[in-house]
């Protein structure tokens, strides 16, 4: 079992590590300040392959790995988690449609989706259904060639900036196999969006309620068959899970290297904070938790990859460690910058907000017990 990255990994992971370095960490402060929504420098990543990681390229997606994506997307999170996390959401709903569409719809809509010209949005969670998603009540009534939407998405990363917007819809019976995936785009007649939410942190990127009021969508803009959508919805957060992992390594590992250089620096009781035998306990023990994380994230990668049947009982595993782990090392690197941590000047206490949401996207750490235990009583 080798557990080094390849020539074209490093460089991948070096290539992003740059573009988090020069466009996206000098920013992150100020777009947070500002719930400024970087749509310029995105697009600038987005030439650089990151908005179609996993996109074929027939429609200029960059055919990389989910271990790739990983890596990317844990390198750009080190400049700033709230950016690089918005990709992973454009990425999966471009996804899905390359994967599931038909040749006429991907051809449509994805060369635009991979030079981020359309800034896609994925709409899967309503106001009365969260982790239990196959409860939705958006509705897809089929008339004539057009499917006719009726409800409202909630927390939608992009709503009312976003120009293509991916939705789950019930088309059919009650549970999960009443679900339809569909292409919807901005400006149609009958859509709409709720203000701005106030969020505790992902401050540099919109989120709102998506609504429709007899929305027309053409059947041809539906993903695949009728009733799949929901099937398509699991099998995206599988990545999903993976890709915002990854971010709390990325904005982890900013935090532990941040913690790193204050306990060089500044001097306590005589000497500096770096010989107290207790913080070097505890970022030793942060650091260790940290690379657990990561192997487990690049695992389950690996395990998706290759299509691997225990994939989704990995994937869960994953997220459910890296973005407790992620979480707490950043906490902790707080900790250990006393008060300055809690201060608006200082790094910290943005990356302990932008993390803390990790843990209850993609499918809360709760239910991802419950997919975990699930697959290991079905095995």
């Amino acid at each position: 079992m080798d557990f080094s990255l390849s020539d074209d990994q490093r460089a991948i992971q070096e290539m992003a590590s740059d573009f988090a370095r020069a466009e996206l960490a000098p920013h992150s402060a100020k777009w947070d300040e500002e719930s400024h929504f970087p749509v310029d420098v995105l697009r600038q990543a987005a030439g650089l392959g990151f908005a179609g990681v996993y996109v074929q390229e027939d429609v200029g997606g960059s055919g990389l790995t989910r271990l790739d994506a990983s890596l990317i997307f844990e390198a750009l999170s080190y400049g700033d988690v709230s950016s690089a996390a918005y990709l992973t959401i454009h990425n999966m709903a471009s996804w899905m449609i390359d994967r599931f569409a038909s040749d006429d719809l991907r051809q449509k809509y994805l060369p635009r989706l991979t030079t981020m010209e359309l800034i896609a949005s994925y709409c899967l969670t309503e106001p009365g259904s969260g982790s239990d998603a196959a409860s939705m009540r958006t509705s897809a009534k089929l008339d004539g060639d057009h499917y006719v939407l009726n409800g409202s998405k909630a927390f939608i990363s992009g709503a009312g900036v976003s120009d293509v917007y991916v939705v789950m819809a019930r088309s059919g019976a009650d549970g999960p196999k009443g679900i339809s995936a569909f292409v919807v785009e901005k400006g149609w007649e009958g859509l709409s969006f709720g203000a701005n939410e106030r969020k505790m942190g992902w401050k540099s990127q919109p989120t709102a309620q998506v609504n429709f009021d007899n929305v027309r969508v053409p059947a041809a803009n539906r993903i695949g068959q009728e009733g799949e959508g929901f099937r398509f919805a699991m099998m995206g957060l599988d990545g999903g899970r993976l890709n915002i992992a990854s971010c709390s390594l990325g904005g982890a590992a900013f935090a532990l290297d941040t913690a790193k250089a204050y306990l060089e620096t500044r001097h306590q009781f005589g000497k500096p904070l770096k010989d107290l035998q207790a913080l070097q306990f505890k970022i030793a023990d942060m650091a260790t938790e940290l690379e657990a994380a990561r192997l487990m994230v690049r695992n389950a990668a690996s395990a998706l990859d290759n299509r691997d049947p225990g994939a989704t009982k990995l994937c869960a595993m994953a997220k459910r460690f890296a973005t407790d782990a992620g979480f707490e090392v950043a906490n902790q690197a707080l900790q250990l910058h006393g008060g300055y941590g809690y201060l608006a000047d200082y790094p910290l206490e943005r990356i302990v907000r932008d993390l803390r949401v990790h843990q209850i996207l993609e499918g809360t750490n709760e239910i991802m017990r419950v997919i975990i235990s699930r697959e290991m009583f079905r095995q």
